[in-house]
């Protein structure tokens, strides 16, 4: 390829910003822009015996700036942009319009000279500033821009790091405290002088170590969703897959949630079929998104409600899980919002939680080639699905 039939970014015919008729061509790669290109050059080379100006030509490809700055929609683009009033050119026919319209250009220098020349003491307007300079300008101004966006998220993400650790404290103290309380008493009924009550309440030690287990997964739950939320929404979940018995994993979670249950009075209505066929999923995995869902459900279904708890054999190769409250519902609007990233209703503003549950959740089960939503009805509840994919032998 000859050097004649490159596209440089920025070409100068004359460098001088005092030059009265400054032009620029923008450009861009398509083939037919070389052929305009030397069309236009060899026009102008002609009259540069006789005439003064400068000439550059953009590729729009690498300076976006000057393109957005002079509002170029369309290329080839032929632009005066001195003397004032700036005047545009487009088509494919430039180098014709630009013979039409070179003798009205001049004329416009002719005066901008005059009207110099009449009034030695006026202020004398400046030609544009090279364009070099112009873009490199613009495009320090978006680096400026993007530097401030940056730090507005750091900010941010620091803010949401200091609330976690606030809320962390709090929310891990409820349940070790309780854990601790279980394994102290369990302790202590290892001092002869209290054997009677173990005695007179065989159920006591078993109750005490399953509140003690509960407890704790609950906490193994908290900081599971802590350590997914500071990994950051694009990073990947190491899963371990299995061939896995679904229902079994449920029974043993909302037996978990047995005593929650009762504390508020919440009835729970179980459909789980018998032929359910096995998943191929990661039990903690599911288990963390169950009980992310469950707690929800507990926590927003009132006093006396119903939850409601089934699976679904979907299809031949999905099963579906749904978890169904009777509590205030999620507004519409905030629906397909529900399952962003630190995303909290307004009603929530005040309650205890970080806003990445529902997150987790979605991450979780889309690492699994699943779908999570929700349906709701506000002031009729909310019913939350996810699906996993039925093991194939």
């Amino acid at each position: 390829m000859q050097e004649s039939d490159c596209i440089p970014s920025i070409i100068n015919f004359t460098v001088n910003s005092g030059t009265p008729l400054q032009l620029v061509l923008f450009v861009d790669r398509r083939p037919g822009s070389r052929d305009r290109i030397r069309k236009i050059r060899s026009y102008l080379q002609d009259l540069r015996q006789e005439y003064i100006f400068d000439f550059q030509i953009v590729d729009v490809a690498e300076q976006p700036y000057l393109a957005e700055h002079f509002k170029v929609i369309a290329t080839p683009a032929l632009i005066k942009i001195h003397p004032e009033p700036r005047e545009m050119l487009a088509g494919s026919n430039l180098a014709t319009k630009l013979e039409q319209w070179w003798s009205r250009w001049q004329r416009s220098v002719e005066d901008y000279v005059k009207e110099l020349n009449s009034d030695p003491n006026a202020p004398r307007r400046l030609a544009s500033p090279e364009l070099i300079n112009s873009a490199e300008l613009m495009r320090l101004s978006e680096e400026i821009f993007q530097l401030k966006q940056k730090n507005e998220e750091l900010q941010e993400h620091l803010r949401f790091k200091d609330q976690l650790i606030r809320m962390l404290a709090h929310d891990l103290r409820n349940p070790l405290t309780a854990a601790s309380l279980a394994l102290s008493t369990l302790e202590s009924t290892q001092d002869p002088s209290k054997s009677q009550i173990v005695a007179k309440r065989p159920e006591f030690v078993p109750n005490l170590i399953k509140q003690a287990r509960t407890k704790i997964r609950t906490l193994d739950g908290l900081i599971a969703d802590i350590l997914e939320a500071a990994r950051g929404a694009s990073a990947q979940f190491c899963l371990q897959p299995e061939k896995l018995d679904l229902a079994e994993l449920c029974e043993h979670i909302l037996a978990d949630f047995s005593e929650r249950l009762r504390s508020k009075s919440l009835k729970l209505e179980i459909d789980i079929p018998n032929d359910l066929p096995p998943v191929y999923a990661d039990p903690e995995r599911v288990r963390q998104v169950i009980v992310n869902l469950l707690d929800n459900a507990c926590k927003y279904t009132p006093e006396g409600g119903t939850i409601q708890f089934s699976i679904l054999h979907r299809t031949s190769q999905k099963v579906q899980v749904s978890i169904c409250d009777n509590g205030p519902g999620i507004p519409p609007e905030n629906q397909e919002h529900i399952f962003d990233d630190r995303f909290r209703l307004e009603r929530d503003a005040k309650e205890d939680g970080y806003g990445i549950g529902l997150s987790v959740c979605r991450r979780l089960i889309r690492a699994h080639y699943g779908q999570i939503w929700v349906d709701s009805i506000p002031d009729n509840g909310s019913e939350f699905h996810f699906t996993l994919p039925v093991y194939r032998y």
